[in-house]
């Protein structure tokens, strides 16, 4: 039988394992061990001799103590840094939860963002929480959002259902970058979120045979893009924020771990689901450090 005095060390020592593992989650590994995530690809449709470094960040949730200016200023630079051909940005640089000490507004985390450096630009998509957290946008059902001028603001273009032909070494390549697929609130109890996305309408702005880089916020969308896209980079899911083993028991997608996380390869289609940086809900990480994500093609 146990003692009353084993109760009690286990009790504490219960406890003091809860507060060890709560102090990790919520500020060592959200705070002090973002990484950078690399990975190395040649995807279909992919020319020889062209090489091309793409660094993306997502998921930034700027807000205060966890993802202030200075914080996203220095990530900038770390991203810089990688020596990228081109900086992409996923979306969601609004903070998503309410447990917050005070906010990062547009202009301070766009102006952190403005120190992104590359030689062939920096391109952004928004995400949904750009969307929901901007309440004349969501009556309007239209933007432009608080986001996307703020990025435009600083000079940071943001593709909604549009591309750009970028050009290296005498090739080609297409940045398409969709508009967010949860991008309205339901209006009625029972309602989906509205999407604005249209895949084929941004595919159909492409004028050549040049290779496709899909940004697109959420992964969902990923079982409907063609072959004709050699690589689809999406964020949102934040690697279910709390992974282990391989697995998260929460994942915002309708396919659940299937997209949660990592490069995902599916009829010989490629899709890369970064973790973020930032974190909405809940403040918490524990097994998906912050990241920043390298992805380096040929």
């Amino acid at each position: 039988m146990i003692t009353r005095r084993g109760f009690l060390r286990f009790i504490g020592g219960s406890f003091l394992t809860a507060a060890a593992l709560g102090a990790y989650a919520v500020g060592i590994e959200p705070m002090l061990l973002t990484h950078v995530k690399r990975y190395a690809l040649t995807p279909p449709h992919w020319p020889d001799g062209l090489k091309l470094r793409v660094v993306a960040l997502t998921d930034i949730h700027a807000c205060r103590p966890w993802m202030t200016q200075e914080r996203i200023a220095s990530l900038a630079e770390e991203a810089n840094a990688l020596q990228p051909d081109v900086i992409v940005l996923l979306g969601d640089y609004i903070a998503g939860m309410p447990m917050v000490t005070g906010p990062v507004t547009p202009s301070q985390w766009a102006s952190a963002l403005s120190g992104l450096k590359a030689p062939l630009g920096v391109l952004s998509i928004l995400g949904n929480h750009d969307w929901w957290s901007d309440g004349f946008a969501q009556r309007a059902g239209t933007g432009p959002t608080i986001a996307r001028k703020a990025l435009e603001k600083v000079g940071i273009p943001v593709l909604e259902n549009d591309v750009v032909r970028l050009e290296k070494d005498g090739h080609g390549v297409w940045i398409a970058g969709l508009a967010d697929q949860l991008a309205l609130l339901p209006t009625r109890k029972g309602d989906d979120c509205k999407g604005l996305d249209d895949l084929d309408g941004t595919l159909a702005k492409v004028g050549d045979t040049a290779p496709i880089i899909l940004l697109a916020h959420e992964p969902d969308i990923f079982p409907t893009v063609p072959w004709r896209v050699s690589l689809t980079l999406s964020g949102h899911t934040h690697g279910g924020q709390v992974r282990l083993f391989g697995y998260s028991p929460v994942v915002p997608s309708r396919f659940g771990n299937r997209y949660a996380y990592g490069h995902v390869v599916e009829n010989d289609r490629n899709l890369i689901v970064s973790g973020g940086l930032g974190f909405s809900i809940m403040p918490v990480r524990f097994g998906v450090r912050p990241e920043i994500m390298q992805i380096d093609l040929g």
